[in-house]
């Protein structure tokens, strides 16, 4: 747990540092309007009292604070911070969120507040966008001004991809494993927070780096997700070998680790080496690739869609054809076995009812002068006597 005892301290200090440079420390025009629902705005801005983001290169561009006061006498403080990038803005969201969070107060983050964030009595944070917001207040607020505060402050900022970075999807569990996950984005290393020498010490990244921390019972996942296949690879070598050293040294090491895709993935105070392995089986190295300019691919995509669709085509048509011929084959032999039976049916009955083999039969015998004595041949003697 000794990383998770960091992030609290970390967080803690972050929330409650002072003054602190920024790229912009004064907004050319206030993102915080005059009056929020029931409060109005009782002071200008002020940067005396603004928090620290400036972890892990996460530097804002614009900072705003101001002071509310409603018609009850209630005072809150609300703080905009803009990042250059929305991951910063998620990344500084999920490490005031570890920084606040005890036993008492979960804080945990939840999708919906802005495009997500934490809320509390008297504390709540959100981002949205690429900005930052935390409000709170010297007494709790009920649920119903805080919630109405939120949605009028968050209709103000632009929503920019209205989603949480991709990795923290990527976490196993991921609905429930957000509400206590801890980002970073674009980090170097992770010594910071791996003091005591251990294997995160061994990661260099060189600002090319995402990570996230997933919480799960007893143990504790990190997803580092390098940009570059390169980055990757150099990387693994270096906790490979650093997981060996402190073997070798009978010093704490991950209960499992692994390389996935892009990712390096460990786990560390897992009960039992199963456990850990079952927790990195769920995680799935996933890679959307977004050029800038043209795709230089582009033709040879167009030709791998107009092969599959040509054979997807040409598998109909075999397949429609095939089933025309089982068809006409099956028809052809249910009406062939009908005329067949009926033919058969037929000569049964002949059989029946004629000694002749089937063929018609003179029967001389059964005729009679009685019958027909015209068609009676006249008797031999009777002929000659005749004649």
């Amino acid at each position: 747990m000794r990383l998770i005892k960091i992030l609290i301290t970390i967080g803690l200090l972050v929330a409650f540092a002072g003054s602190v440079s920024a790229d912009t420390s004064k907004p050319e025009s206030s993102l915080l309007p005059s009056r929020v629902g029931a409060f109005r705005r009782v002071s200008t801005n002020d940067d005396t009292h603004l928090i620290k983001p400036g972890l892990f290169g996460a530097s804002y561009e614009t900072a705003d604070r101001a002071e509310f006061r409603g018609n009850n006498g209630a005072q809150l403080v609300v703080q905009i911070l803009r990042f250059r990038q929305e991951a910063d803005a998620y990344a500084f969201l999920s490490l005031i969120a570890s920084g606040l969070r005890y036993p008492e107060t979960p804080m945990e983050i939840h999708s919906g507040i802005g495009t997500a964030g934490f809320v509390s009595d008297s504390q709540s944070g959100f981002f949205k966008g690429n900005h930052f917001v935390r409000i709170w207040s010297s007494k709790p607020i009920d649920a119903a001004t805080r919630d109405g505060l939120i949605s009028e402050v968050s209709g103000t900022l632009d929503k920019g991809e209205a989603d949480i970075p991709p990795l923290i999807k990527h976490l196993p569990n991921a609905d429930e494993a957000q509400k206590t996950a801890v980002y970073l984005h674009n980090v170097s290393n992770l010594r910071d927070f791996d003091n005591e020498m251990g294997v995160l010490s061994a990661i260099d990244a060189g600002g090319n780096a995402d990570v996230a921390i997933g919480t799960y019972g007893p143990s504790r996942l990190t997803i580092i997700e390098f940009n570059t296949p390169q980055l990757a690879t150099d990387n693994d070598k270096r906790i490979v070998a650093r997981i060996q050293e402190l073997w070798k040294l009978g010093q704490p090491a991950p209960s499992a680790y692994r390389r996935v895709g892009n990712y390096s993935v460990l786990v560390f105070d897992a009960p039992d080496e199963q456990t850990a392995k079952q927790l990195i089986d769920q995680v799935k190295y996933e890679q959307v690739v977004q050029w800038l300019g043209d795709n230089p691919n582009i033709l040879k995509e167009a030709e791998k869609r107009y092969v599959n669709t040509t054979l997807g085509v040409l598998i109909a048509v075999l397949k429609a054809s095939g089933y025309a011929l089982i068809t006409c084959l099956g028809l052809g032999g249910l009406f062939g076995g009908l005329l067949f039976s009926y033919r058969r049916a037929q000569n049964k009955d002949v059989t029946a009812y004629s000694d002749a083999g089937g063929m018609l039969r003179l029967n001389l015998d059964e005729m009679t002068p009685e019958t027909n004595p015209a068609r009676l041949l006249p008797h031999r003697t009777e002929r000659g006597s005749a004649g």
